[in-house]
């Protein structure tokens, strides 16, 4: 593994544009589709790493700027990386932190050097150059770095956009020049970021001079930031036509089933939220006959699984009426029980994806899973 070509495709639906892979990483091989975990302070929360290897999940994701800020990447280095440091034998990509710095915009000001921003923490200033996030992520010893980029919101203005992806592909190339000269012996490989908001030329121009760069893989960032679904398949259609085969593809940000259906139809292999978890932290579960509000009271008094079709350990042990309970009162067990299935569901749901995907019937299980899950 040279650290450029590190993705296979294996299979292709043949009707659609989804495909399997296998992604040759550090820390092991990655199956894509795959959708993974987010483990923001380099912990998935309310979810042991025992319990993510234990559903089979083979990349996790944590974040640099949070990391950076606490406990910091020097501390985190000093335990061997992120996989010393957390005990994860599986693999980490690491966001640069774009993300949160365009969330916390009263914090931030973006200048052509970087990001000068105030802790969300503490108050106290920092700097993140492209650079910089590069020298963290090292420190983190990813086995996926993402690039700094700026992200604009939906309904952004053209000229904002372009500015943005100007500086997003200008940060992309500083980037790979950093990785490169001090990556050494590592292997851990640098994802390029297209921008462009919602406007087609602009995400074909971000396209075109982030694949100048020939990087190991590419995600397409600015998506899932607000706008309408109906706009977030047709803007995603677009930008994964314009990105090719040989690379691994990564939508930033989803993780509904809605979301990863539409992706994966789109010929994309990789993906991440924190809903999952979030979501099951305030009482809503996931399952293959729809979405689950454990609150209601139609469950007080229902003994069944949480889901019938779901093999899961919660689904095996565990009724809706004792959830309902748990959740009810606030206790901690039901964040972590709730968490654990809400990724199992994903899990297998990818599962299922990958399978159909590699017996040509992608098309026919999108449309028997909608029938089950929309009712």
């Amino acid at each position: 593994m040279d650290g450029t070509e590190i993705f296979t495709i294996h299979a292709r639906d043949g009707r659609t544009k989804a495909r399997t892979g296998v992604l040759e990483l550090p820390h092991g091989r990655v199956r894509t589709p795959a959708f993974m975990p987010v483990g923001t302070n380099a912990t998935v929360k309310a979810v042991p790493k025992e319990y993510l290897e234990e559903m089979g999940f083979e990349i996790i994701l944590a974040n640099t700027y949070h990391l950076y800020l606490r406990p910091g990447h020097g501390l985190i280095r000093e335990a061997g990386g992120l996989h010393g440091f957390t005990g994860w034998k599986g693999n980490f990509l690491t966001d640069s932190g774009g993300f949160q710095v365009f969330s916390l915009a009263q914090f931030r000001k973006i200048t052509q050097e970087g990001v000068r921003f105030q802790s969300h923490i503490d108050g106290s200033r920092h700097v993140l150059r492209p650079e910089d996030a590069v020298d963290i992520q090292t420190a983190l010893a990813s086995d996926i770095f993402m690039q700094l980029d700026v992200c604009t919101p939906y309904g952004a203005p053209e000229r904002e956009a372009l500015e943005a992806l100007k500086m997003t592909s200008d940060w992309a190339r500083r980037s790979k020049e950093r990785w490169l000269a001090t990556r050494g012996d590592f292997r851990g490989s640098l994802f390029g970021i297209v921008q462009g908001n919602f406007y087609p030329a602009l995400r074909a121009r971000s396209a075109e001079e982030i694949l100048a760069l020939d990087l190991p893989g590419v995600a397409l960032g600015g998506l899932s930031v607000g706008e309408p679904f109906e706009v977030f398949e047709e803007t995603l259609a677009y930008s994964a036509d314009l990105l090719p085969e040989s690379k691994p593809r990564y939508v930033m940000g989803i993780g509904t089933p809605e979301y990863i259906l539409a992706a994966v139809e789109n010929g994309i292999d990789m993906f991440d939220c924190v809903l999952p978890t979030r979501t099951a932290r305030n009482g809503l579960l996931f399952t293959f006959s729809g979405k689950l509000v454990i609150k209601n009271a139609q469950y007080e008094r229902d003994f069944g699984p949480p889901d019938e079709e779901c093999g899961c350990r919660v689904c095996r042990q565990y009724s809706r009426a004792y959830l309902r309970h748990l959740y009810k009162n606030g206790e901690i067990l039901w964040s972590i029980l709730a968490s654990y299935h809400n990724l199992y569901f994903l899990r297998d749901l990818v599962s299922r994806i990958r399978y159909s995907i590699e017996s040509g019937s992608f098309g026919e299980y999108k449309k028997a899973f909608y029938a089950k899950y929309l009712g």
